[in-house]
């Protein structure tokens, strides 16, 4: 049975406010935004624990704080840029100034971790540590993130899957608005929800490939890594686990997610922007992780003190 995708995106209105300089503003707080709090959170919460276990020798929990914000400034710069060099660098090209347009959307996942990357390396280095040790305590706090930001893509119902109609999974999926053609898309809600109630929006029900990454990239990579790094690994182990598992659910999820309409199919009739860039990700986790074989293993503060 479809699902009519009707949730308000934004969680909270604060109404029309007159400030000094900036006349009038009407300053809503969207859910998206919240989940992004949502994962910085615990992301902060499981890295203290981390770092109080003595998991990151050296490290106080000022120095995580430190680290964690250099972290989020990746995510946020590293994303925007990466989306509109990925996926909309005409665009970009065409308006620089569309970069500083955040409210507008368009994050990258990729262009995230790259920035991330970025950040751990500065701030390994200027606390003379190495980098993949770094990285290694890093890649269980992110799954956490990955997952609030899918659930965020699918209440502002964006990001949506391919149609289910006349696959497997016909008979189910989730209509969203946004995705309608005319008439439809011009409908109010009322309107709409009648329309749906009488069987007529079931042909363009579709997958709800932003919960399959939440679950995938978010619950079971949270809880695999979380678990995996419970007991001290070889260097590389973690961070190459970590970049084989979201390689591999990007890869497959990406099937039954609708392209990017900019950029369609890059060839094959099937190959996304998504899959091409997770590609490097599944050979560099399964280099790092063999690699970790002969790597050294970084004991834990305390244990490393008996």
């Amino acid at each position: 049975m479809p699902y009519l995708h009707q949730i308000d995106p934004i969680a909270l209105d604060l109404g029309q406010w007159t400030l000094p300089l900036l006349g009038s503003v009407h300053p809503r707080i969207h859910w998206y935004g919240i989940m992004y709090l949502l994962g910085f959170l615990v992301a902060w919460w499981l890295g203290r624990r981390r770092v109080r276990a003595g998991r990151l020798p050296g490290v106080d929990e000022a120095g995580f704080g430190d680290l964690l914000f250099y972290a989020m400034l990746g995510v946020v710069l590293g994303g925007r840029i990466g989306y509109m060099l990925f996926y909309d660098l005409p665009a970009f090209l065409h308006d620089p100034l569309l970069i500083l347009r955040v409210w507008e959307g368009g994050m990258s996942f990729h262009g995230g971790l790259i920035g991330v990357l970025v950040a751990v390396a500065w701030w390994a280095r200027r606390q003379r540590l190495h980098f993949f040790d770094v990285a290694d305590f890093v890649a269980p706090l992110v799954p956490a993130g990955l997952g609030f930001g899918r659930l965020g893509n699918f209440i502002g119902g964006e990001l949506w899957g391919k149609p289910t109609q006349g696959t497997w999974f016909d008979g189910w999926g989730v209509v969203f608005p946004r995705s309608l053609p005319e008439p439809f898309a011009s409908m109010d809600a009322a309107t709409l929800r009648a329309q749906f109630d009488a069987g007529l929006l079931d042909a363009f029900a579709r997958h709800p490939s932003q919960l399959y990454q939440a679950t995938l990239e978010g619950l079971v990579m949270f809880t695999v890594l979380v678990w995996y790094s419970r007991k001290p690994r070889p260097r590389y182990a973690v961070s190459g686990l970590f970049a084989l598992l979201y390689g591999c659910f990007r890869f497959l999820v990406e099937f039954v997610r609708e392209p990017d309409a900019q950029l369609g199919y890059l060839a094959f009739g099937w190959l996304t922007m998504g899959q091409l860039l997770s590609l490097p990700l599944i050979l560099l986790g399964l280099f790092w992780l063999w690699k970790s074989r002969t790597a050294p293993t970084l004991m834990p503060a305390a244990e490393t003190a008996q």
